[in-house]
């Protein structure tokens, strides 16, 4: 059985890596930051990953409820290998088409009156590519067994995406231009490099679906 501090790290890395491809959210954070100073960029942070970290939450849920019904295991296993492909994929679109949707959002929020805190809820709870990405980590923690379904272990997972969601703000935020320019630079090479570690880790995870005998009684 894996330790509460080693789940809470791995939700942290997980959370941390996935945070620094340049998005809408953490580059309308640095901007935030230079444009507003840091406090309200840390609000909105604090927002984002609130919302975040409530999606993971609904989503172990979800997948406990599915594993309880062995019948669905390798439905499940199915979907998060199809989850990690289309992560793959949006990756390789990204590094494609880098900044493409980026510069309409953050011009309408910059001269909205919202709280930053409320904007980050807002535009987090809109955010549609969160859900498959945690969807597809969350079940592969499972498959490990590095992550169980007990609610210490929930907790100390969530715990940990909430610091690397914020960790990998503070980067955005405190590196101001600087950060967003340089990166902008590599920002291809970046998505490009994440977009194939996906498709490996799906290949390699479906290669064992398919080789794994079907076993209806076999425990999740």
């Amino acid at each position: 059985m894996k330790s509460l501090a080693t789940i809470y790290c791995t939700g942290m890395l997980i959370s941390f890596i996935g945070t620094l491809p340049l998005g809408t959210l953490n580059v309308l954070a640095a901007q935030m930051a230079v444009n507003e100073g840091v406090s309200p960029a840390l609000w909105f942070s604090l927002g984002v990953l609130l919302v975040e970290m409530c999606y993971v939450r609904l989503s172990l849920v979800a997948m406990s409820w599915i594993r309880r019904r062995q019948k669905w295991i390798r439905v499940l296993e199915g979907l998060m290998v199809i989850t990690i492909f289309l992560l793959a994929l949006g990756s390789f679109q990204a590094a494609a088409n880098p900044g493409r949707h980026s510069g309409v959002v953050i011009g309408a929020i910059s001269v909205s009156p919202v709280p930053r805190l409320l904007t980050g809820i807002l535009l987090s709870a809109i955010n549609p590519l969160q859900i498959p990405f945690w969807f597809g980590w969350s079940t592969l923690l499972f498959q490990k067994k590095i992550l169980l379904s007990r609610n210490d272990h929930y907790n100390a997972y969530i715990m940990g995406i909430g610091l690397g969601t914020f960790t990998g703000h503070a980067v955005f935020i405190f590196g101001g231009h600087y950060f967003v320019k340089t990166l902008s630079m590599h920002q291809s090479l970046v998505n490009s490099l994440i977009g194939l570690v996906f498709a490996v880790t799906a290949l390699v995870q479906l290669t064992k679906l398919i080789r794994r005998p079907i076993c209806p009684g076999r425990p999740g």
